[in-house]
């Protein structure tokens, strides 16, 4: 554009909004951090009646969509209730024993908790029940505390007492509106850790699979394969060979359903026929006597109360280490439970909500402390099962629920020849399908700190303890954040061919450099993690402009700052604005703003900054920044530098 016609263009002026109340500005902000999805907005002009009813629906969403509920959806739902309930009770006693507890307490964890889930949760498709990962966490952290096998009634006491501390903090979360703390755990971070602990969790199942009675307590690699190759000579040929025929037909079976979808029930189906085929195996050659290890006696009867446990344990000296594990438990099976539910909802193209079902998953575990059950949330196998049986709605779970109440109330006798190495192969099973290697090759390929991340949290799971891949995996994902916030991207832009578009010379190689004018993109925030970072890297960008036009005709007169990403800005930022803009006035260089944001005009308003570099050097655009340099640079030609540096040396 030529200087006539800039002269001629009507210039827009960067505007400053209206100053706001401080109360008003601080309502608005909590809203947005706290209340993004605005729940309030359904309660507006409607009577108190309506409101209270609302209310009501908000907090127990049953009552929303049971008025709407058909026979119809029944049918549906009590074929899902089936199918998953086939799956619950094995993967129930399973679970139980990997958390070191009496297999019946993971019969009344698929209970209780699902009936709460389905008056409370917001997912259609979330089927309720224990999952490996927690279940490990709390026999690796409280087991270092109590003995499970030497004291078991203290050790059942401080799990109940974690799970209640980890539904108290799950709730607490959803009703404070704190759901965003969970994404701190970043995917890369979740992938690597389940991967590591489902790891874990196999190779600890050489125990039942060997037939070994003494194993080690530790959860890393070094100290199974030492329990494991120490003990050859107590490894049981019986178990073994039992062991791998379960595990080859379960294998069998998920293959053949993966192949044929229709067919999905065979896989669901598969666990509960690996329990019934053993144990008549195990009733009919009398294997118990000839080293296969069986459950035993399983309690008969419905969930008993354990408020009295509970207040024992809460006067325990233990007790902090079970608020601990409550919370990191807590933490686990929330995020996986979110992340489930939002994943299958998709599928039906319908939204949750975050923060209901923390509380929902929060209160089933607190109602679960007080009935004898530990730590639940929403696993993916048996969603993905639940799910692909056509479920409807969350009656889906109250049918399952009801089918485990009648197994505790007449079949846990049947349970009594089960042996522990068909339980060992369920759960192997199971944890196969967690170690997601073709995630970790898309984050290579895409993100290689994000695979980073995911190693780090692999590797310390998996060569240290679950508790040190969880801690790991958290704080390089704190890292990471820390980098992008003290580090942000900055660029050199270059106006594209033909256009009145600039943009970074590093994204696109065509653009072309400005003579006398260096055009510089900030990519975030400025804040005081990054200010003095960004005054050291322009002041870079400056020298080394500099340094290549040397020798050149032109010299550097202008440095515009292009700020539409600069979203807000804090006194340590304008502070680094005012020293750039001292040390290019040193430079006889001018400095130019391009398109600030409103926040960010407010404070440099404020702050007087607008003042020290004039109104009339902030742009809208950096096209119309640009123009207004070259007008300048073609009719006020600037004295050059090496002129003030002769006038200087005259001096």
């Amino acid at each position: 554009m030529g200087s006539a016609e800039y002269e001629i263009q009507q210039r827009v002026e960067v505007q400053i909004p209206p100053t706001k109340p401080f109360f008003h500005s601080l309502k608005s902000s909590l809203k947005e951090t706290f209340f993004p999805d605005d729940p309030f907005k359904q309660f507006k002009n409607q009577t108190v009646a309506r409101k209270f009813l609302l209310g009501c629906q908000y907090f127990v969403p049953i009552l929303e969509w049971a008025p709407r509920y058909t026979f119809e959806f029944f049918k549906a739902d009590f074929i899902a209730g089936i199918t998953i309930a086939s799956l619950a009770v094995p993967q129930g006693i399973s679970y139980a024993g990997l958390a070191s507890l009496p297999p019946v307490i993971g019969l009344y964890s698929s209970f209780v908790p699902p009936l709460i889930y389905a008056m409370l949760g917001s997912s259609r498709d979330l089927a309720v029940g224990t999952v490996a990962v927690p279940s490990l966490l709390i026999s690796s952290m409280l087991g270092k505390e109590v003995n499970p096998h030497q004291n078991t009634k203290l050790y059942v006491q401080l799990v109940l007492t974690a799970t209640f501390f980890a539904g108290v903090f799950q709730a607490a979360l959803g009703l404070l509106r704190l759901g965003f703390i969970v994404d701190f755990l970043s995917h890369a971070a979740i992938v690597g850790f389940m991967s590591g602990a489902a790891t874990v969790v196999c190779l600890q199942q050489l125990k039942g699979i060997l037939g070994l009675v003494h194993f080690t307590h530790g959860a890393d690699l070094v100290s199974v394969m030492k329990s494991v190759f120490t003990q050859i000579h107590m490894w049981r040929w019986e178990s073994g060979v039992l062991g791998c025929c379960f595990l080859l037909f379960l294998f069998t079976t998920r293959y053949f359903s993966r192949k044929k979808p229709v067919f999905f029930w065979v896989n669901a189906l598969a666990p509960l026929t690996s329990v019934i085929m053993g144990s008549l195996l195990v009733y009919l050659t009398h294997a118990e006597n000839h080293g296969i290890e069986i459950i035993g006696h399983l309690k008969k009867g419905l969930n008993p109360p354990s408020l009295s446990e509970l207040e024992t344990a809460f006067g325990s000296a233990h007790l902090t280490t079970a608020i601990k594990t409550g919370i990191i438990t807590g933490v686990i099976a929330l995020a996986e439970g979110i992340a489930v539910g939002r994943s299958f909802a998709v599928f039906k193209s319908y939204h949750i909500d975050g923060n209901k079902e923390m509380i929902a998953i929060g209160m089933m575990n607190i109602a679960g402390s007080c009935t004898s059950c530990y730590l639940t949330t929403g696993p993916f196998s048996r969603t993905a099962v639940n799910f692909n049986a056509g479920c409807k709605t969350a009656v889906s779970n109250i049918v399952m629920a009801t089918a485990v109440m009648i197994t505790l109330l007449f079949l846990t006798p049947l349970f009594y020849y089960t042996p522990l190495v068909v339980l060992s192969a369920i759960i192997i099973t199971a944890m196969v399908s967690l170690i997601d290697y073709e995630a970790a090759i898309h984050l290579w390929a895409v993100d290689k700190f994000d695979f980073i991340v995911c190693i780090s949290a692999y590797i310390g799971v998996v060569f240290g303890s679950v508790e040190t891949g969880l801690v790991i995996a958290v704080a390089i994902s704190l890292l990471r954040i820390l980098l992008f916030v003290a580090r942000p991207k900055t660029s050199v832009m270059g106006g594209i061919p033909n256009s009145m578009t600039y943009r970074s010379i590093e994204q696109y190689p065509k653009a072309n450099l400005v003579p006398g004018i260096l055009i510089l993109h900030i990519n975030a925030p400025v804040y005081f993690a990054n200010a003095s970072y960004l005054r050291e890297r322009i002041s870079r960008w400056i020298d080394e402009e500099e340094e290549k036009l040397k020798y050149s005709a032109n010299d550097l007169q202008y440095v515009v700052l292009d700020m539409s990403a600069v979203g807000s800005i804090d006194t340590s930022g304008i502070s680094m604005l005012e020293e750039i803009k001292r040390n290019a006035d040193r430079r006889c260089i001018k400095l130019v703003l391009a398109n600030p944001g409103g926040e960010v005009m407010k404070k440099l308003e404020k702050s007087k900054f607008i003042d020290t570099i004039g109104q009339e050097w902030i742009y809208v655009t950096v096209g119309e920044a640009v123009n207004a340099c070259n007008f300048m640079l073609q009719t006020c030609k600037p004295k050059s530098k090496a002129v003030d540096e002769e006038a200087d040396d005259k001096v």
